[in-house]
């Protein structure tokens, strides 16, 4: 299975998971990387270039930090601009029915505080439900997601675990929603 990791990070180098994350990623050779900010620091996506990488892979698995409860601005713009209509849905836009699709978020909010009860009230899953949502209108199927919370406490041990964990969730050997 041919998986493609969109990886929408502004502050790359800033940020400790999500450069590890991308760090353990590109030691594999059967998982495609692509920084969105990185291929578009102007923010002006390729809609053509888009749809061809997500048509050459079976497995789409979007990577971002938790902002604002969503994903960072860039990342809903690629939706926005990629997921065309006569492309991905309508009458004649199959391009990503079958196709799985998946979500890696990192949090600097504790586990804890991601329940019913706790200080953001709602839990990933819920917050992540717009991601499952666009999953299923375009004929894709959503899998859990994976996350690693409570960043600004992260030992580097969790973090060595976390990178494993990842790749085990990127390449399916283990259905890992937690790390």
């Amino acid at each position: 299975m041919k998986t493609l990791v969109i990886v929408t990070h502004p502050n790359m180098d800033l940020s400790r998971v999500n450069k590890a994350w991308v760090d353990e990623l590109q030691k594999q050779g059967d998982i495609t990387v692509h920084e969105l900010f990185k291929a578009y620091p102007d923010e002006n996506i390729d809609v053509s270039r888009e749809q061809q990488l997500v048509e050459a892979h079976d497995r789409i698995i979007f990577q971002f930090p938790l902002f604002w409860y969503s994903t960072p601005a860039l990342l809903k713009r690629w939706f926005d601009s990629v997921l065309q209509y006569g492309w991905a849905f309508g009458p004649e836009g199959t391009k990503t029915a079958g196709k799985e699709i998946g979500v890696a978020v990192s949090t600097y909010g504790s586990e804890a505080s991601y329940q019913p009860s706790g200080s953001n009230r709602f839990t990933l899953q819920e917050i992540l439900r717009p991601i499952e949502a666009t999953a299923h209108f375009i004929s894709a199927s959503y899998l859990p997601h994976f996350s690693l919370s409570d960043v600004s406490n992260l030992t580097d041990e969790r973090l060595v675990q976390s990178r494993k964990d990842y790749i085990r969730y990127i390449k399916n050997e283990k259905q890992i929603v937690n790390a």
